[in-house]
């Protein structure tokens, strides 16, 4: 069983802060499923691409030391690229955001790839209410670390969630490195 990795202030909240300004100056769009369907029964969230944010490469390369010591230390799964762009999530509870049970790997031929998720907290905790990343192991329930700047990482394969936020606003960044198929 692979466990559920934990990095607390692996971003600084001055990181954060430049994440979410940097962020802030791309228009959101409706978060959608694998297959560009929508489904707000599902997942209810607005989502900046950093691909698409001018001066975004050192998340990246951050994001990669994060991942290439998790996985050598963790899981030590075949992870070859990095196949899509860091996303940063809008949970606002204005549109009750949340995005129900699933696991990342999809049928899409680039999230059926998907072999570890990464989601970084950029919110203070007492910014919202609800809005916890829960991942499910085995046949208990993990919460992730809600501290600003803590990342959480876990294998694709694993269900998770995001609970409804009911008051203020979550926000947090997330990406996937990829690999040939589980053996």
């Amino acid at each position: 069983m692979h466990a559920v990795h934990t990095i607390p202030a692996a971003f600084s909240l001055a990181d954060c802060d430049r994440i979410l300004v940097q962020a802030a100056t791309a228009v959101p769009e409706d978060a959608k499923l694998v297959g560009q369907t929508k489904d707000h029964n599902i997942r209810r969230a607005d989502l900046v691409w950093l691909d698409n944010v001018p001066d975004t490469g050192w998340v990246m390369d951050a994001i990669i030391d994060l991942v290439r010591v998790a996985n050598r230390d963790t899981y030590q799964f075949d992870l070859t690229e990095f196949m899509e762009s860091l996303q940063v999530a809008h949970y606002d509870s204005a549109r009750e955001g949340h995005f129900d049970w699933h696991s990342d790997i999809g049928d899409g031929r680039i999230a059926a790839k998907r072999k570890l998720t990464l989601v970084a907290q950029l919110s203070e905790p007492d910014a919202y209410v609800g809005g916890l990343l829960e991942v499910m192991p085995s046949s208990h329930t993990v919460t992730a670390n809600t501290a600003r700047g803590s990342v959480t990482i876990f294998p694709s394969y694993m269900l998770h969630r995001v609970t409804p936020v009911t008051e203020g606003r979550r926000m947090s960044m997330t990406v996937w490195a990829h690999g040939p198929a589980f053996r």
